[in-house]
C-alpha cells in the first residue's frame, strides 16, 4: 500500500498502536536484507552469555535467539519504526546480579523474575505516559553512575581472572583495536567517504570485528578452524521449555521479584537511554524525508519492548534482554533512508527487511558453525566497546564536579556490590552532597559539560 506525499505509511489503527502487515503495509528493501544475513552473527553473541552464566547448552542457547528474533518483529508491526535489539550496557549489571545465585534452577528464577519484572515496568510506564517523568526524577548524578558503573563491570567481566582476555588476549586486542578504530576513531570518519571499501566498512557496524576474529583466532591458535556444517539450525524447544523456564521449573518465589527490584530500575534507567537515541535518529532522519511522517512514539516503544521482556521472561530467558534499539543498525538504515524514496522508500521498510536478513541467518547452519567458534572474542571486544561506550556517556550526564565524584563512588560500587548497593549509596551521596546550591566553580564545570554534549 502507497502513502500519500506527506503521510505516514498505511497502517490499521489499534488504540495506540499502527499495525503494519508485512508485505502489505510494509515493504522490502534488498540492501538491508543483505546486511542483516550477514550480521546474525551479532545476535549470535548472545549464545556464549547463556552458555557461561547459565549452562546452558548450544541448541537451547540457539533456540532462545530464534525467539527472541521473531519477537524484533513486534515492533515494525504494531506501530514503531526502529530496530529493536538487546539492552548491551546492561548485561554487565545482569550478570553481577545473577552471580549472588547459584547455578541453576535458582539462577534461572532470578534471571525469569528480573525479566518479567522489567517487562511489567516498562508496560506500566507506557500506558500511563510516566517513562519520561521518571527518567527525569532521577539525578544526574545516579544516572552518571549507574551508566559508568555499567562500563566498569563490563570491562571487567572481560579482564578478570579467568576471563574471556586470558582465553584469547591476541585475538581480543586486535578486534577491539580494529572496532575502536572504525567506530571511534576520527581519522577514520575523515575518510569513509573516500572510496568504496571505506564507506562499506563503516556501514557495516560490528561485522568487521568478527570476521577480523575468524581470520585471526584460528591463525594465532587462540580458537580452532571452524568446521562448516550444511543444513539448516536444530532447535531444542521441548528442552527449552522443560529445563529453563516456567513450563519445566516452575514460578520464581515472590522474594525473587523483591530482591531483583533495584537492579531492574537500574536496567529501565539504562535502557530509556536507548528510547530517547531512537528518537533523535528518526528526528534526524526525518529531515532529509519530508514524502514520510515518522512517528516515534516513546510510550507505544515503552509497551513493546515491555511485553517483548515479559513474554521472553516466560518462552526464553536472556541475559540480553529485550532493548528498544539496535543502535549501530538503527544508524546504517537511516543515513540509507535519507538517500530517498528512490534508496528506500520507508524506514519501515528498511528496519523489518533488516529483521528478515537476520530471522533467516540463524536458520543457515554454514552462517552459524562459521561463526560459532569466535563468539567469545566477538563478545569479549563487544563488551570492550561497550565499556568506552558507557564511560563516555556516563561522564556527560554529570552537571557538577560533585556529580562526577557521585557518580564515580557509585559506579564502583555498582561494579563490585551490585545495583541494589550503588542504588543505595548514590541516594545517600545524593542527599548529603547535593544540598544547597552550586558553587561558581561547579556552575563553570557544568556550563562545560554542555558545551560538549
Amino acid at each position: 500500500m502507497k502513502r500519500i506525499f506527506g503521510e505516514e505509511q498505511p497502517y490499521i489503527p489499534a488504540g495506540p498502536f499502527k499495525v503494519r502487515i508485512p508485505f502489505v503495509h510494509v515493504g522490502f528493501e534488498k540492501v538491508d536484507f543483505m546486511q542483516g544475513l550477514l550480521l546474525c552473527a551479532v545476535c549470535l553473541g548472545m549464545i556464549p552469555i547463556l552458555q557461561e552464566y547459565l549452562g546452558m547448552p548450544f541448541e537451547v542457547a540457539m533456540t532462545i535467539v530464534v525467539i527472541n528474533g521473531l519477537l524484533y518483529f513486534m515492533h515494525i508491526m504494531l506501530g514503531d519504526p526502529i530496530i529493536p535489539g538487546w539492552i548491551t550496557p546492561a548485561i554487565p549489571i545482569v550478570i553481577l546480579y545473577l552471580n549472588q545465585f547459584d547455578i541453576g534452577t535458582e539462577r534461572m528464577h532470578a534471571l525469569i523474575a528480573f525479566q518479567i519484572s522489567l517487562g511489567l515496568l516498562a508496560i506500566i510506564l507506557g500506558i500511563t505516559g510516566l517513562g519520561q517523568k521518571v527518567a527525569s526524577i532521577v539525578p544526574n548524578a545516579m544516572k552518571s553512575g549507574i551508566i559508568i558503573g555499567a562500563g566498569i563491570a563490563a570491562v571487567n567481566s572481560v579482564l578478570v581472572e579467568g576471563g574471556r582476555f586470558e582465553q584469547a588476549p591476541i585475538s581480543i586486542i586486535a578486534c577491539t583495536g580494529v572496532g575502536f578504530y572504525l567506530l571511534f576513531s576520527s581519522h577514520f570518519k575523515s575518510q569513509r567517504n573516500i572510496n568504496k571499501l571505506t564507506k562499506i566498512l563503516a556501514d557495516l557496524g560490528s561485522l568487521p570485528i568478527i570476521v577480523l576474529a575468524i581470520i585471526i583466532g584460528p591463525v594465532v591458535g587462540e580458537v580452532p578452524w571452524p568446521q562448516i556444517e550444511w543444513g539448516f539450525t536444530t532447535l531444542a524447544f521441548g528442552e527449552l521449555f522443560a529445563n529453563w523456564t516456567i513450563f519445566g521449573l516452575g514460578l520464581p518465589p515472590i522474594e525473587m521479584f523483591i530482591i531483583g527490584l533495584p537492579a531492574v530500575l537500574s536496567t529501565y534507567i539504562i535502557l530509556f537511554g536507548d528510547v530517547i537515541q531512537a528518537k533523535c535518529l528518526l528526528d534526524d532522519a526525518s529531515k532529509k524525508r519530508p514524502d514520510e511522517k515518522i512517528d516515534f512514539n516513546a510510550n507505544r516503544s515503552n509497551m513493546i519492548f515491555g511485553a517483548r521482556n515479559v513474554l521472553m521472561g516466560i518462552f526464553g530467558p536472556t541475559i540480553t534482554l529485550c532493548g528498544p534499539l539496535a543502535a549501530a543498525m538503527q544508524v546504517v538504515v537511516c543515513e540509507r533512508f535519507k538517500l530517498g524514496q528512490n534508496t528506500m522508500d520507508s524506514i519501515n521498510n528498511g528496519a523489518i527487511s533488516y529483521r528478515y536478513g537476520t530471522m533467516l541467518g540463524y536458520f543457515l547452519l554454514p552462517i552459524v558453525t562459521l561463526v560459532k567458534p569466535v563468539l567469545g572474542i566477538a563478545l569479549a571486544a563487544t563488551l570492550l566497546i561497550q565499556g568506552f561506550v558507557s564511560f563516555r556517556v556516563g561522564v556527560t550526564k554529570s552537571r557538577t564536579v560533585n556529580d562526577l565524584g557521585i557518580a564515580g563512588v557509585m559506579a564502583a560500587v555498582i561494579a563490585i556490590k551490585g545495583a541494589a548497593w550503588g542504588l543505595a549509596a548514590g541516594v545517600i551521596l545524593c542527599l548529603f552532597v547535593n544540598l544547597g546550591k552550586h558553587t561558581r566553580y561547579e556552575s563553570e564545570i557544568a556550563a562545560e559539560l554542555e558545551s560538549n554534549n
